[in-house]
């Protein structure tokens, strides 16, 4: 008699378990499929002439460049060797772009 009571909550929790079972594997198909869709894509390090295009703008205005290199400058290091840092962004690139163009020299 015991057992047949404690059967339909038995029977929740193993269907419980299973559907969470199936999303936690739906979910790790759907990362991996992602994943492979990235690295399948070649790396873009932003629109290149854009970039002129701020800087080009940005010396008409007057605009004073940003003095300071981001964190992780290395010295004899250009605009390029931005695109291969690990945490990349967009705007150290342009901004290393408008310095050069202005000054004629990188950080």
């Amino acid at each position: 008699m015991m057992l047949k009571r404690m059967l339909p909550g038995a029977l929740v929790l193993v269907v419980s378990a299973s559907a969470a079972m199936a999303d936690d594997d739906a979910r790790a198909a759907m990362q991996r499929a992602l994943n492979a869709e990235v690295l399948a894509a070649p790396f873009d390090p932003g629109d290149v002439n854009k970039a002129k295009a701020y800087a080009d703008a940005a010396i008409k205005k007057d605009i004073k460049p940003v003095v300071v290199a981001p964190t992780y400058w290395r010295p004899g290091w250009t605009c390029g060797h931005l695109t291969r840092y690990r945490y990349y962004r967009y705007r150290d690139y342009r901004n290393c772009v408008y310095h050069h163009r202005y000054y004629g020299r990188y950080w």
